[in-house]
């Protein structure tokens, strides 16, 4: 059987929250890359890649849904409706203001106590390349206003890109805020390793300072001489734990306002493994993206029958910056979604890996 035959039983053999099982659907590409997701969170559950001849699953993940409902690091999924925080889960749309229910240090994180990556979305339309979910949101979901429908669509392309299309309309003004929590490790998800010795390059000189329990202190600060400057590409360890931001979070929990070019066609940020056999690049029309060091792993079920260990791997969630609806000084896209427009960003991972000859 193959790993991606063993992953559709595995994952099915238990129902999930309504009773019913998931439904798995795996695309590939002519080199051999295969990425399999599932209808539950529209999560991300896999990505292989045949490095040297040899299948290397680079994301973080569960075998079971048992495991999937255990975990509570919203692994591959797609978090929403509002991805990171809210502070006291409260804003102000038009002068009217909201609360949301919160789940977090009072705070509101990745939409809530059931938020989007514990829904069953439907799977609207399916090729061997792409695979297109949709979930209705109803007004006061999680106390946000408006009918929200949304829209995922990943794709996978010849050139070993993951593609997400993300869009989303409401019948009343809301915030949106959508991105998918796939966390990676390009040595083998199931290898043992963590992720402190790969290299990471983020096109961005602005980050944003948090307190102890990731609420924005304010203002947008200066990556240069900090250790938040990944202009150049620095292993993760190199400068971990450097000052009191990270010693506040256990590693980087940070989001950063990218550059402007990366609207365009600018890579966002880069990953190399430490073996230099895989490498990651990220493209985004997302303004912001927060690299999360996988500080709090620890305990977390993975797909050997054991657990995964702080630092197992690096998620880098595009999205605006958290608290959003409560700084509209910040120099990027409105998160408000009204009536008459559609919410429309894209993310790529592009992979590149020793023995492909599509690089």
């Amino acid at each position: 059987m193959t790993q991606e035959q063993n992953l559709h039983q595995s994952m099915t053999q238990t129902p999930a929250y309504d009773g019913q099982p998931a439904q798995l659907v795996t695309l590939s590409n002519t080199h051999g890359m295969q990425v399999t997701f599932m209808d539950i969170g529209a999560t991300w559950l896999s990505c292989i890649l045949p490095v040297k001849g040899n299948k290397r699953e680079v994301l973080l993940g569960v075998n079971s849904m048992e495991n999937f409902d255990k975990q509570a690091s919203y692994m591959g999924t797609t978090v929403g409706r509002y991805a990171n925080r809210i502070a006291n889960g409260r804003f102000k749309i038009d002068g009217q203001n909201y609360k949301l229910e919160t789940n977090q240090a009072g705070n509101t994180l990745h939409g809530g106590p059931n938020g989007f990556d514990k829904r069953r979305w439907n799977i609207a339309e399916q090729t061997e390349t792409s695979v297109i979910f949709t979930l209705e949101s109803a007004d006061g979901d999680q106390g946000f206003p408006g009918n929200l429908n949304v829209s995922v669509r990943y794709d996978i392309t010849e050139d070993n890109r993951v593609s997400i299309n993300y869009s989303a309309t409401t019948d009343k003004p809301t915030v949106v805020n959508l991105t998918n929590h796939a966390y990676f490790n390009l040595l083998g998800a199931e290898a043992g390793h963590d992720c402190l010795s790969h290299i990471v390059s983020i096109n961005a000189n602005q980050f944003l300072p948090t307190n102890s329990v990731g609420i924005p202190l304010g203002n947008l600060k200066s990556v240069k001489s900090t250790s938040f400057d990944f202009n150049q590409p620095m292993m993760i360890s190199e400068r971990l734990l450097g000052d009191e931001q990270q010693k506040a979070a256990k590693g980087y929990d940070h989001s950063f306002l990218l550059a402007d070019g990366c609207k365009r066609t600018q890579c966002a940020a880069t990953v190399t493994s430490p073996d230099a056999l895989v490498s990651l690049k990220v493209f985004s029309t997302k303004p912001a993206m927060q690299l999360y060091t996988g500080n709090w792993l620890g305990g977390t079920p993975n797909r050997s029958g054991g657990s995964y260990e702080d630092y197992a791997g690096l998620a880098l969630e595009t999205q605006f910056l958290p608290d959003s609806p409560n700084h509209p000084e910040w120099k990027q896209d409105s998160c408000i979604l009204k009536p008459e427009q559609e919410y429309n960003y894209r993310t790529c991972y592009q992979f590149e890996f020793s023995g492909d000859s599509s690089n």
